[in-house]
């Protein structure tokens, strides 16, 4: 009797091990579909510096941590700057490029502007990025090479973030506390915040199941740099901070960030809370009275009627994607493209910047 119990014992745990390690495979590979990936910006939608009155640039080549060269661009528009801003762009479909405005905007405003193409962006080397950490790193290796760069001022250093970049610029503080001030606009805590938030719509509740194997995972594969959140680069230093992000935002969650953080820091006079209601994720920073991107989606919703062929089916793809091209290239307007931001909110960034400086 007792050797039978010991052969269902054994059984039973054998089923439940390879239950764990099949689910643990699982986790990791839906993981790695998702943010083991590289990335290129659409070509037709690429911000251009020319698109800039004064603007300038000049590229640099740094390494980050495997040795793998990351594309960097220092703005600048005029002289008698006061600082530097580092920016760390979010996650999509490539680098640096559709923040190419923003750099202009604190570049215009009296700052140096240090901007980048993450691992497996656009011009930086490297197969995939390998998961959401990488950010932390290689902003990390970023604000390193500014430092150290004779070519560049020595200057303070303030940083901006938007989603991924948000949660990096907040986190990396751990690594360097020397940094004046950070604005976070809508990003996260913790690193599996990324993937929680934005698979729930997909996986419901099961998500929740997943995250203790993803967290495992980017323990294996970054170390301590998946383990730092956001709030342990808060805590860590003296910066001032800003936390923007908005409540209808569907990729981040605001309970993934601001709500978090207003609960720990609202009487903390370092932290200065934004919160919208309706700018979404993308659109956060954009002139919510600019009306271009609606017109452009119209036009172009218009354009698609007219086609002769179902640019819907999976063999005319590559077809429509080159009709799509050709229609940008010849009907988008530049100039309103390229100006969209909401310059009442970055004038309050630049004021937020320069008291944290002075």
């Amino acid at each position: 009797m007792k050797k039978k119990t010991k052969i269902v014992i054994s059984v039973v745990l054998a089923v439940i091990i390879l239950t764990v390690i099949g689910w643990w495979a699982f986790c990791v590979k839906m993981y790695k579909d998702n943010f083991d990936i590289s990335g290129k910006s659409y070509e037709p939608l690429m911000l251009r510096v020319e698109d800039f009155e004064g603007l300038e640039c000049t590229e640099y080549s740094f390494p980050s941590d495997k040795g793998q060269m990351l594309a960097g661009y220092l703005y600048s528009n005029g002289d008698d700057q006061r600082g530097i801003v580092i920016i760390a762009h979010g996650f999509g479909d490539g680098g640096h490029n559709s923040y190419m405005d923003v750099a202009d905007y604190f570049a215009r405003n009296g700052y140096y502007v240090f901007a980048y193409d993450a691992t497996a962006m656009d011009k930086s080397e490297g197969e995939g990025m390998g998961g959401v950490p990488q950010g932390v790193i290689d902003l990390d290796h970023a604000i390193s090479y500014v430092e150290s760069n004779e070519d560049i001022p020595d200057l303070p250093i303030v940083l901006f973030g938007h989603s991924w970049g948000g949660y990096c610029v907040s986190a990396v503080l751990t690594y360097h506390p020397e940094v004046k001030a950070v604005i976070e606009c809508s990003g996260f805590n913790s690193s599996p915040d990324m993937f929680e938030s934005g698979g729930k719509e997909q996986a419901g509740s099961v998500i929740y199941a997943m995250r203790p194997f993803i967290t495992l995972h980017e323990l294996f594969n970054f170390g301590e740099y998946a383990s730092n959140t956001a709030m342990d680069g808060f805590d860590s230093t003296d910066a001032r901070v800003m936390i923007v992000h908005s409540a209808d935002d569907n990729v981040i969650g605001i309970e993934y960030g601001l709500d978090m953080y207003y609960e720990e820091y609202k009487d903390d006079p370092r932290f200065t809370f934004i919160r919208f209601e309706d700018r979404g994720h993308n659109n956060i920073f954009m002139d919510p009275d600019n009306t271009y991107l609606d017109e452009l989606n119209s036009e172009f919703a218009s354009y698609v009627e007219t086609l002769d062929y179902d640019y819907e089916a999976e063999e005319n793809t590559e077809r429509f994607l080159e009709d799509k091209t050709d229609y940008l290239n010849e009907h988008l307007d530049r100039e309103r493209w390229s100006h969209r931001l909401d310059e009442e909110l970055f004038g309050q960034f630049l004021e937020f910047y320069d008291a944290a400086i002075e």
